[in-house]
């Protein structure tokens, strides 16, 4: 059920913090392959493209992919928090009596992994529809998709059931990369946060200041690889469904080392930074609610998992 609750949580969050991640696509995907200089800049920083789209595509466009986005949020927070329970549950991450701090981190990104790959398809169709505007602010390739149950049919119909799951390499890296570094930050920026003795013990107000200095780190060590999944997810392909651009992960990042260079991994990071604060806080307040809901009408005893774990990544 714990996990039920979270996924619930997330998607509540994810339909305010929605608007952030499509200017992250924008942004990650403007000046593809290019060198800086070379390429017209229609979104200078998070800030601006908001009213860039805005002003072209109307104040809707900032809602773009939201149902796939909420999909993606629902499964693959599901897996990753039911995989994780079922691991604490096993005794695997128990050393002595005591939780173990590295056997924790492994079983956190082994279950964000299987999370991402059970919702890739749902994650590559809510890039390509964020990524799709007007031919005077458009980057990258244009899908022209109508909604997500007509993205998918497309999909299936021109290249089959597998071609749903391209480019869930590096979505699985990404998700993995971000679980390990969530995990291990969390519960040291708990701890330092509880000494502190800024809030009450116990108090909510603890998880979610350690998951925003967490979310810090998450940030820096996963948006190179959520760069790269934007990349792959939203590329063309031909008739026998390969990518026009990308070969996979390795190529993909050897091409954006070489046409635009480092600092391209970073694009779009202030939009992730900013997404983190208001992401972490709904989804801990629906989360909390949404327990006390349960609670309160005869569903006793929910297992809990770490707070780190129910903040989508």
């Amino acid at each position: 059920m714990e996990f039920a609750i979270a996924g619930a949580a997330a998607c509540c969050a994810g339909i305010f913090t929605n608007p952030l991640e499509v200017v992250k696509t924008r942004l990650q995907l403007q000046g593809e392959l290019k060198s800086r200089g070379v390429y017209t800049v229609y979104y200078k920083n998070a800030f601006q493209a908001f009213y860039v789209i805005a002003k072209s595509d109307g104040i809707t466009a900032l809602q773009k992919g939201l149902v796939p986005a909420l999909w993606y949020q629902l499964f693959m927070n599901g897996v990753r928090l039911g995989s994780f329970d079922f691991i604490q549950k096993s005794g695997f991450i128990n050393s002595e009596g005591e939780i173990s701090l590295s056997k924790s981190i492994v079983a956190g990104a082994a279950s964000g992994c299987i999370g991402a790959l059970v919702g890739s398809p749902f994650y590559m169709v809510k890039t390509q529809i964020q990524a799709q505007s007007s031919s005077t602010i458009a980057v990258g390739f244009q899908h022209k998709h109508h909604g997500m149950l007509k993205a998918f049919d497309s999909v299936l119909k021109q290249h089959g059931f597998l071609a749903l799951w391209r480019g869930a390499s590096a979505a699985m890296s990404r998700v993995t990369c971000g679980s390990a570094a969530q995990l291990a930050t969390f519960s040291n920026s708990k701890s330092f946060i509880e000494k502190l003795e800024i809030f009450k013990p116990d108090s909510w107000l603890c998880a979610l200041a350690a998951s925003m200095l967490s979310g810090v780190v998450v940030v820096i060590c996963m948006t190179p690889l959520d760069v790269v999944s934007t990349r792959l997810y939203n590329q063309g392909v031909d008739s026998k469904g390969r990518g026009l651009i990308y070969s996979g992960l390795w190529d993909c990042i050897k091409k954006i080392t070489v046409s635009e260079g480092l600092f391209a991994f970073y694009k779009g990071s202030t939009a992730s930074l900013l997404r983190t604060g208001p992401h972490t806080v709904l989804s801990l307040v629906f989360w909390n609610e949404l327990r006390k809901f349960y609670d309160n009408y005869g569903v006793k005893n929910i297992p809990k998992v770490p707070d780190a774990e129910v903040v989508q990544l």
